[in-house]
């Protein structure tokens, strides 16, 4: 358990072959999720929280609790597992598909397996679905997609279609891994070289994640920076997440537009405007890994849209617990959009 992350009761649903967008099925394919509240009182409303890219269940857990914008006293809270998590079916925990033999999926493979998920568990209609980064860029396609069971989205930090700046950070870190990787080890737990992460680290969780003053308010100088660098990637590698998984799910994110849902022809704005659900979008000033201005575009299409600016210092990571002060005018602003 990192630190933030709120112990929840967990579940796991085997669903056969899931057949994807592209036509390649995932065999023995299973989903993953947490939950908070209690799922038998169907007098509360259902909220869906999405994961980030190399993330869990536990991305949005600083939006979740007593007296924060998902309430468990208030909201069933669904916490769902994104394909190529590491806990859903994914190249590390596939026993026929393992590594590089994993098909490639889409974010909005994600989507529509997270809708089998909330069909099995009996669940009909939506309040909510909140997600942060690549979490909102799933809660954008769950708009587009399933316009009639979702009453509200927040999506923090998102892309409607991703930018060549966010693929090519991408394809930088992505790259730093590949280069690591042997076809002999790709995937397989607890084969892959000690130095796996250390160029993947400065890349995705220090460039892309911040901004320039915050690392000046932090660090005294280059080489606190640098030891600063060096512990994180041993944390990182302690944290047993899979090397390959991150790299599908990046190609996922790559090649996302809410444009390519059927029936859109490529047409992003068409698609934003078909969203009926009333949406809550928040960015920061300046985040150097999904530019704010994709997330000011996107607002400007949909229908009901509330756009907020979040005044911080920690520009991608403005949407998670990184920035406490961020932290509680994001539960204050949600809070009060649920509530309206």
């Amino acid at each position: 358990m990192q630190a933030g992350w709120i112990e929840a009761p967990h579940g796991k649903l085997s669903l056969g072959s899931f057949v994807l967008e592209s036509g390649a099925a995932i065999d023995d394919f299973s989903m993953s999720w947490a939950v908070h509240g209690d799922m038998q009182d169907e007098s509360l409303p259902v909220a869906v929280a999405l994961c980030a890219i190399g993330s869990v269940h536990h991305r949005l857990d600083f939006l979740i609790g007593p007296d924060r914008a998902l309430d468990p006293r208030h909201f069933r809270i669904i916490a769902i597992d994104a394909i190529g998590n590491g806990l859903a079916s994914s190249p590390s925990n596939s026993e026929r598909q393992a590594g590089m033999l994993f098909p490639r999926f889409t974010i909005r493979d994600m989507v529509r397996s997270q809708k089998l998920l909330l069909d099995a568990l009996g669940v009909r209609e939506v309040e909510v679905v909140a997600g942060a980064s690549m979490g909102g860029m799933q809660a954008l396609q769950w708009g587009v997609e399933y316009p009639a069971v979702v009453r509200k989205i927040v999506a923090l930090t998102p892309m409607a279609k991703t930018a060549p700046w966010a693929a090519a950070i991408n394809e930088a870190a992505r790259q730093s891994l590949l280069g690591r990787l042997s076809a002999s080890n790709a995937g397989v737990q607890g084969t892959h070289p000690p130095d796996i992460w250390d160029g993947w680290v400065p890349i995705m969780q220090l460039l892309a994640m911040r901004t320039p003053s915050q690392l000046a308010g932090e660090f005294r100088d280059g080489p606190a920076c640098l030891a600063w660098i060096r512990q994180r990637t041993a944390w990182w590698r302690e944290q047993r997440f899979d090397p390959v998984d991150w790299i599908y799910q990046s190609w996922a994110y790559d090649a996302h537009d809410v444009g390519a849902t059927p029936g859109f022809d490529g047409d992003t704005a068409r698609a934003l405007a078909s969203i009926r659900a009333r949406t809550l979008i928040a960015a920061p000033q300046l985040d150097l890994y999904n530019p704010a201005e994709c997330a000011s575009a996107a607002a400007k299409h949909i229908p009901q849209c509330e756009l907020h600016q979040i005044e911080s210092d920690w520009g991608h990571l403005m949407a998670s617990s990184a920035d406490e002060q961020a932290a509680r005018a994001l539960n204050e602003i949600i809070g009060r959009f649920l509530q309206s």
